[in-house]
């Protein structure tokens, strides 16, 4: 099994584009969007082709297959338009380890939900990076459409060997790979 995760779209039809042609090539079963997917909110600029009803149908035509968590940037109306429910968090066992998707506006690094994980996978800050500390590992997808810091337009990969931060043309950036 493959599931692509992102986070961080902001209403970016061109870069929506790209994240499905990802999702495509890598051939992954699932998608997981960690929020934020249609409005730009009030400290971003607005994205490249900002059209947010076209992200929408972009996503419906795969909704059975999406997993949503809601981000500080999405609203009731989003909903709305969307084939799939916004949650507060995904959590699911992969390979014997316990993921928990989440934004990243609550539960980051240094601050843990009260359930016990091994990967705290979340978006929010636009910069992808894994990191491990006590145990866990710190995951960050970074951003589709609004990368910050230099860093570059960014998904996770996770498959039966590992967790892979890939840039939207496929090069992996960063890997943590299963030991069991």
């Amino acid at each position: 099994m493959k599931i692509v995760i992102a986070s961080d779209i902001h209403g970016s039809y061109r870069y929506a584009k790209k994240l499905m042609e990802a999702y495509q090539r890598e051939g992954a079963s699932e998608m997981v969007l960690l929020g934020d997917l249609y409005y730009h909110g009030p400290r971003n600029p607005l994205t490249d082709e900002y059209n947010p009803s076209k992200v929408a149908d972009l996503f419906n035509s795969i909704s059975s297959s999406i997993h949503c968590v809601r981000g500080n940037c999405d609203a009731e109306v989003d909903e709305m338009i969307s084939n799939f429910p916004f949650l507060d968090h995904y959590s699911f066992q992969f390979h014997g380890y316990h993921f928990y998707c989440t934004h990243g506006h609550v539960y980051h690094l240094g601050h843990l939900p009260d359930e016990k994980v091994d990967f705290l996978i979340y978006g929010h800050y636009h910069v992808g990076f894994i990191k491990q500390e006590n145990g866990v590992y710190y995951v960050n997808s970074g951003s589709v459409s609004l990368p910050k810091e230099n860093s570059a337009h960014s998904y996770l990969l996770l498959d039966d060997t590992g967790l892979f931060l890939k840039d939207l043309d496929g090069t992996v950036i960063d890997s943590v790979l299963f030991t069991s």
